[in-house]
């Protein structure tokens, strides 16, 4: 995997650099989430990357390999885990985000390049390495449907988190005003969802990218 390093002087990755997309756990420093992606757009204003179908990814499973969605809620986020290698199924995601938003957007395709909703992905805003960004998932999302309706996701998982003591109150305030800050560009049908971002296709030659060896090395940060 090669990368353009993104350094405090404004260099930004070139399209088509692999990078590294990642989570780390919720009240902990371990990745335990990454998705080698292909940088599409890096400015100033916008990171896009694609994540191609097929990519060989990493993500959370239980300790004895229970896919995490399986597990009853009452017990998904208390019972012991571990990682699991897989790769990434369907169309692949386009996922854009602007630097100190806690939240990035992701685009889902049918078959046949058929744009089926934006996904908000409420988060904690990125921090960008050499090799790519880590950030933390904050459980609750929103889908957003092209005649600009939009819901909720996942409000039962915020909660269970806050529960089981994965996110404390002042965080979860802290998620559920960016949700609401979220709702207001949607409503105002603001960047990226005015910006055409659903006529993308990627390029034809950009090869799938590899999950290196240290995919969960501990990152140098460089700017938020």
């Amino acid at each position: 995997m090669t990368a353009t390093v993104r350094a405090t002087n404004g260099q930004h990755w070139a399209p088509g650099t692999q990078i590294l997309w990642r989570y780390r756990e919720n009240a902990g420093d371990r990745v335990h989430i990454c998705r080698p992606v292909t940088v599409v757009q890096d400015t100033d204003d916008l990171l896009a990357a694609w994540l191609a179908p097929d990519t060989p990814c990493v993500r959370p499973a239980l300790a004895d390999g229970t896919p995490v969605h399986r597990e009853p809620l009452a017990t998904r986020y208390t019972k012991p885990r571990t990682v699991v290698r897989d790769r990434w199924y369907g169309m692949g995601v386009l996922k854009l985000a602007r630097p100190g938003e806690p939240w990035s957007v992701w685009l889902w395709w049918e078959r046949g390049w058929r744009f089926q909703n934006w996904y908000v992905n409420l988060e904690e805003p990125r921090t960008r390495w050499a090799g790519g960004i880590d950030s933390e998932d904050h459980f609750l999302d929103i889908d957003v449907y092209p005649d600009r309706s939009w819901r909720w996701r996942d409000e039962d998982e915020f909660a269970q988190a806050q529960h089981d003591g994965l996110m404390a109150p002042a965080q979860a305030r802290r998620v559920g005003e960016a949700g609401r800050a979220a709702v207001e560009v949607i409503n105002a049908w603001g960047a990226p969802f005015s910006d055409g971002w659903e006529h993308w296709r990627p390029e034809p030659h950009w090869p799938v990218p590899e999950l290196p060896a240290d995919w969960d090395r501990t990152a140098a940060r460089l700017t938020p």
